[in-house]
């Protein structure tokens, strides 16, 4: 009984999320992933959802911890419990929020896994060396148009899986590409990216899409197409990426993209537009790192920080009493 009733309550919630939200089905199902497991601890608990409280909620972030769940994936699974629980709260079905006063596991505040740029470089230089053989041309076309496309835009690999052929524009440099929710933004690419795109569609995505059967002619429109003239999945092209660098993921190579323009001085906001990020805060993981350009430019530039500079210089020639009497006063 208990469970039929947080079942159908979930089902509503999903609806409203497809419906007026307009959420992706891959992030729905996300979502119901997340909220189904809490439903089921409260289930153990001989609870429901509509009437958890906030022991319950912190209950279940400590039986996360327990079972080894990062802070990462707890972080996210109340992130996912706080919007249901908004639901419910403006749809008037409960009269307290149990997720108001819950410390959120602080895992946004880790900077994301990212790639040294000497890596990219090399996953680049390697794919472009695969391009070049004979045997196979239009994948190792399509595989490192895809690479430079995700490095150079910081895609999302359902958006790069997304992508039509008419979202392109290489005369204009850019691609629209559809995120989170539905949401359009231009990302500008560069000139290594486009020359790659542009190779792959005059080369490679011709032959495989001579492939494909006439009664998938509407999948045609896709920009990245398989061996079988189909879309490419999602998986197909984690395992490529993989398999270009076996530590790197389509997310890392993203993290990758907005850690390396951040460390060449990009400020936040391009960071967070480029992305797609909805909330800057999203993007302030990679704060620390444009505190430490901030640093250098002052250090560089600031008539004190030039003073700072040369005695860091002398003292490491002579010795650290120097750098003392040095300090900034």
């Amino acid at each position: 009984m208990q469970a039929q009733r947080n079942l159908d309550l979930l089902q509503e919630y999903l609806t409203y999320l497809r419906v007026e939200k307009g959420l992706r089905p891959l992030t729905c199902e996300a979502y119901e992933g997340d909220l189904k497991t809490f439903a089921e601890f409260l289930e153990s608990r001989n609870g429901v959802l509509v009437t958890a409280d906030q022991q319950d909620v912190a209950a279940f972030l400590e039986h996360l911890r327990i079972h080894g769940i990062d802070s990462r994936s707890a972080a996210r699974k109340l992130s996912c419990i706080r919007g249901f629980y908004k639901w419910l709260l403006l749809d008037r079905r409960i009269q307290h929020d149990p997720t108001v006063n819950i410390e959120s596991p602080k895992a946004w505040k880790v900077l994301p896994k990212s790639l040294a740029e000497s890596e990219v470089n090399s996953m680049l230089d390697s794919a472009e060396q695969a391009a070049n053989q004979p045997q196979a041309r239009a994948t190792h076309l399509r595989d490192r148009a895809i690479l430079e496309l995700m490095y150079a835009g910081g895609l999302r690999v359902s958006e790069v899986t997304g992508l039509s052929v008419s979202d392109l524009e290489i005369d204009s440099g850019r691609v629209l590409v559809r995120g989170k929710g539905d949401k359009e933004r231009i990302v500008p690419l560069g000139v290594a990216a486009l020359d790659s795109l542009t190779t792959y569609l005059r080369e490679g995505r011709p032959h495989l899409a001579r492939v494909r059967s006439k009664a998938r002619a509407a999948d045609g429109a896709r920009l990245f197409l398989s061996l079988r003239g189909m879309p490419l999945t999602r998986q197909s092209l984690w395992q490529m990426v993989k398999s270009a660098n076996i530590d790197a993921s389509p997310h890392t190579l993203r993290h990758s993209c907005a850690t390396h323009m951040v460390e060449h001085g990009a400020d936040l906001r391009s960071v967070q537009l480029l992305l797609g990020h909805a909330d800057i805060s999203t993007t302030q993981v990679y704060t620390h790192l444009a505190l430490g350009r901030l640093k250098t430019v002052h250090r560089e530039h600031h008539p004190r920080g030039n003073r700072r500079l040369a005695a860091e210089v002398e003292a490491t020639a002579i010795g650290p009493e120097l750098l003392l009497e040095e300090e900034p006063r």
